[in-house]
């Protein structure tokens, strides 16, 4: 499998069978996604910045909200929760994305607004790679992030979400994070590969160039 960060909460999830994009994001954030093609792709929630779906070519097909979708050999478990820390009452819902692709299991959070829940973490179950916000002000922040990471456990962090020189809207920045889960240097890659096997042992953190 290869996951490339095309920036802000969308990634390219390319599997032996199928491309995974997750909530493809407008050129009003400062992205440009490029010409690219899908069989599935995910929306956490309708916002511009996470729902641009109309840049995706292929006629894929749209995942928008909690439940079990089984396309083409992709297993998609939709999880509901919120965009704030008050049940939704400020910024509304967001869906969380259990993906199942390549004997691999990525959770893909959106703009996850709080820390999760026994039941959603027992609805999310195993994660090995975690998809994750950490630039606060509109998601949960580093030390919420970092949290969450000590709730699901996955074997892959990435992180996603937080201020680069592209975003137009401000966030906090990746240093924030990664000073959270102890990481020291870390060198940006183009894009990550990996199987089942190739797992690491323990919670590992990568950064993704977009």
């Amino acid at each position: 499998m290869d996951i490339n960060w095309l920036g802000h909460s969308c990634f390219k999830i390319k599997g032996r069978y199928a491309v995974v994009i997750t909530d493809p994001c407008s050129p009003e954030s400062g992205y440009s996604l490029g010409e690219e093609t899908a069989r599935i792709v995910t929306v956490s929630h309708q916002h511009s910045g996470h729902s641009y779906v109309q840049a995706i070519n292929g006629e894929p097909k749209l995942v928008t909200g909690p439940g079990e979708y089984e396309i083409g050999g992709v297993l998609v478990i939709g999880v509901s929760t919120f965009h704030d820390a008050v049940g939704g009452t400020e910024k509304g819902k967001n869906t969380a994305y259990l993906i199942e692709l390549d004997e691999l299991s990525i959770c893909h959070l959106g703009d996850l607004g709080h820390i999760l829940t026994n039941a959603q973490v027992e609805e999310i179950g195993n994660v090995d790679i975690l998809l994750l916000p950490v630039g606060g002000i509109s998601t949960i922040n580093a030390s919420k992030a970092a949290e969450v990471v000590r709730q699901l456990e996955p074997k892959v962090v990435i992180p996603m979400h937080y201020k680069t020189p592209t975003l137009i809207r401000e966030l906090d920045p990746i240093e924030n994070f990664l000073k959270e889960m102890g990481v020291q240097e870390i060198t940006p890659q183009p894009k990550l590969s990996l199987t089942k096997s190739s797992l690491p042992i323990s919670t590992q953190v990568f950064l993704l160039d977009y």
